[in-house]
C-alpha cells in the first residue's frame, strides 16, 4: 500500500515509517497540516494515518488549523481515501469529532504497531471491496500474508513487480491506468517512466505463464489482469 503518514512526533514517526516499510508499504510523510493537505491533493494514497494534534502555520481562516481541518477539506472535495486517525486525546467528544469529520477508524496513543497495520488492511479491504484471499486461475493473492502463489508454491517477486501485480489484482478484471501504476511505484520526487513500467509488465507476463492469469494491454488506458481463455474467472475465497 502507499500510505500518507501525518505525524509531528519525530520519534514515533520514525518508528512507524520503519515498521510500515518493513511490512512492504511505501510511506510519504507530512509533519504539519499544510504538508499533509498538499500531499493529499497531489498524490493518490491507499490510506492516510492522521494525527489530529498537528501544528499549523497557515492562517486559521484557511480551514487548516488542525488535522481535523485537513480531513474535512479532503472529504469536502470528494476524496474517499480511508483514514485512520491517531491521537493521544481520549475524550469521547474528540473521538466523535474525528469520526464526524470523515475518519474511518480511530486509534488512541499509545498503540501497538501491529494493530495499526491490521486496521489499515481492514480499511483498505473495505474501501476496495476485496477479501484477504483473491484467486484468478491458479494465481492466489494472500493479502494478510502479503504473498502471491501458484500451483507450484510461492511466487517470488521483486518489490516493484509485486506492487504492480498487487494493484492489478485489487480486484482482477479492473482496468488500471499507467498513471495509477506509476504513482504507486514512484516516490514523491521521482517519476516512473512508461518504459520502466512496461518492463515490469513484460517480466510479470512471463512469470504468470501457466497460471491461467494474464495481463492485457488496453491501448490508451492501461492494463487489466484477467483469466485467460479456458480458465476460471476471478473469485474470492
Amino acid at each position: 500500500m502507499r500510505i500518507l503518514l501525518v505525524e509531528d512526533d519525530s520519534v514515533l514517526r520514525d518508528v512507524m515509517v520503519r515498521s510500515l516499510a518493513d511490512a512492504g508499504h511505501r510511506i510519504d510523510v507530512a509533519t504539519n497540516v499544510e504538508e499533509a493537505d498538499h500531499l493529499w491533493r497531489v498524490q493518490p494514497f491507499d490510506a492516510v494515518l492522521l494525527d489530529l494534534n498537528l501544528p499549523a502555520t497557515a492562517s486559521p481562516t484557511s480551514g487548516l488549523a488542525s488535522g481535523l481541518g485537513a480531513l474535512r477539506q479532503a472529504r469536502g472535495r470528494g476524496d474517499r481515501t480511508p483514514v485512520l486517525v491517531l491521537t493521544a486525546r481520549d475524550r469521547t467528544d474528540e473521538r466523535i469529532a474525528g469520526l464526524d469529520a470523515g475518519a474511518d477508524d480511530y486509534l488512541g496513543k499509545p498503540f501497538d504497531l501491529a494493530e495499526v497495520e491490521a486496521r489499515l488492511r481492514a480499511l483498505v479491504r473495505r474501501a476496495q471491496g476485496t477479501e484477504d484471499i483473491v484467486l484468478l486461475g491458479e494465481l492466489k493473492l494472500d493479502r494478510k500474508a502479503r504473498r502471491f502463489s501458484n500451483a507450484d508454491g510461492p511466487l517470488e517477486l521483486p518489490a516493484r513487480e509485486f506492487e504492480v501485480l498487487w494493484e492489478l489484482m485489487s480486484p482482477p478484471g479492473r482496468a488500471v491506468s499507467k498513471r495509477a501504476l506509476s504513482d504507486k511505484l514512484s516516490g514523491f520526487e521521482e517519476a516512473l517512466g512508461d518504459n520502466a513500467l512496461e518492463a515490469f509488465i513484460s517480466r510479470l507476463r512471463k512469470k504468470l505463464a501457466g497460471t491461467g492469469a494474464g495481463i492485457r494491454t488496453l491501448r490508451g488506458i492501461g492494463y487489466l489482469l484477467e483469466a485467460e481463455p479456458g480458465t476460471t474467472s476471478p473469485s474470492k475465497a
